[in-house]
């Protein structure tokens, strides 16, 4: 008896030690960012790599001149585009007068309106269900403390299925606008927003408060940069002007609302380097569906096409990593964390509809100042229901940021009017 009570003791010991060196290779694991970086880049390369080798092979056989059989029309929609002929797609089309009339000011101040109201009450919604998801314990009762959901991935995966969903519903219902962009562009944006999304996350374990403040507030900049080298876009010097103003106004306002109730860490170069991936990364992202908005498409189809390889890239890498179907057990197991995936996803969806619209109407550097602005607005509504106070140095940031969008809003709407009475001008000229 004495001899098996020592055995099984030794075996529980065992167990512990075991348990304990797993736990401890899982801290190591966790605590090597860049691993973690590239164990979600080889997932994703499962996929990115065989459609990239794919796309190459059609193009060096010409599949478009050459090709047939039942595969041949998907094929060359996902590949070449719906359109036979290159470059047709962007060429410029005449502006009616009615496009003429919609462009005025006042029409172009009111869309700006909605589009702001749209993106900031999906996601100021969004943000409060995601940090109630992250953080909520779920099965807790009086025996059970309960468990927390913690794979972010899988709720990336969630909005993703239900923005295409909702996107390809809406293509199937309505008509859509014929257009020239081949499927697999789509993969690019898809990319680097998913890799945009990780740096944030991953950056907050190593950088300070005010350091992402700041950074998020001035990420207005480096997206105009990067639509120099994306698009080839060139700028005037009101729109540098206003977007350094609203940077300055945004990190006035919000260093000054959060200084005591955010605990700061200590900004480490690991931080720096995912803090700058994230800039990079988001840039990139609005700038290159600014840029596919050029094939005419609608924001609907570049919603649909966008959110397709997002899930392909998400569900690949859930399904390598095994933490799919442990996240799908773990939503039929509580049906509450169920009830609130889904909000989280409808709203996501509902924000994408909005995103996708006004990049397409006002273009990436415009949608990145909205975006900005949502955290100005998360703190105003904060102090508005809990009576937290608004330093003079705040006020003046937020009378900083308004005036700056009212001038650039009037600014734009001045540029478009001399270049309709230039275009009028024109043809009585060469007469």
């Amino acid at each position: 008896m004495e001899l098996q009570w020592s055995s099984s003791l030794a075996l529980m010991m065992l167990i512990s030690v075991a348990s304990a060196e797993d736990s401890a290779v899982e801290g190591v694991w966790s605590d090597f960012w860049i691993l973690r970086f590239f164990v979600n880049i080889s997932g994703y390369a499962t996929i990115i790599l065989p459609g990239y080798l794919l796309v190459q092979y059609f193009k060096r056989i010409n599949y478009l001149e050459t090709g047939r059989g039942l595969c041949f029309p998907v094929i060359k929609t996902c590949v070449f585009g719906s359109e036979l002929k290159s470059g047709v797609q962007d060429e410029p089309s005449p502006t009616s007068p009615t496009e003429a009339t919609e462009s005025s000011f006042t029409k172009q101040i009111l869309k700006l309106l909605a589009c702001v109201l749209g993106l900031q009450v999906s996601y100021l919604t969004w943000g409060v269900l995601q940090e109630r998801v992250m953080t909520k314990t779920y099965g807790k009762t009086e025996t059970d403390p309960g468990v927390k959901f913690r794979d972010s991935q899988f709720l990336v995966f969630m909005n993703r299925i239900l923005a295409v969903a909702v996107a390809g519903l809406c293509c199937a219902l309505t008509k859509q606008p014929r257009h020239g962009a081949p499927m697999y562009k789509y993969s690019f944006a898809s990319l680097s927003n998913i890799l945009s999304s990780w740096c944030q996350y991953e950056a907050l374990k190593f950088i300070s408060f005010p350091t992402q403040v700041l950074a998020k507030a001035s990420k207005v900049i480096p997206v105009m940069l990067m639509g120099k080298i994306v698009s080839h876009k060139s700028y005037e010097y009101w729109e540098y002007l206003t977007a350094m103003l609203i940077s300055a106004g945004v990190s006035m306002f919000l260093l000054s609302s959060s200084q005591d109730k955010h605990p700061s860490t200590v900004t480490t170069f690991s931080g720096i380097v995912i803090l700058t991936g994230y800039i990079i990364f988001d840039s990139f992202t609005s700038n290159w569906q600014d840029a596919l908005f050029k094939y005419k498409m609608s924001s609907i189809q570049m919603m649909f096409g966008v959110n397709l390889f997002s899930c392909l890239f998400t569900v690949g890498s859930l399904l390598e990593q095994g933490a799919f179907f442990k996240s799908l057990g773990f939503m039929l197991q509580h049906s509450e964390f169920a009830v609130h995936a889904c909000l989280l996803s409808v709203c996501s969806a509902c924000g994408q509809l909005f995103i996708f619209y006004t990049i397409s109407q006002f273009g990436a550097a415009v949608f990145t100042i909205i975006m900005t602005l949502r955290q100005a607005f998360a703190i105003l509504l904060s102090c508005l229901i809990y009576g937290h106070s608004i330093t003079v140095v705040g006020s003046l940031g937020l009378a900083t940021v308004f005036l700056s969008l009212f001038l650039r809003v009037y600014a734009r709407s001045r540029m478009k009017t001399k270049k309709r009475a230039a275009q009028c001008q024109s043809p009585v000229l060469k007469v």
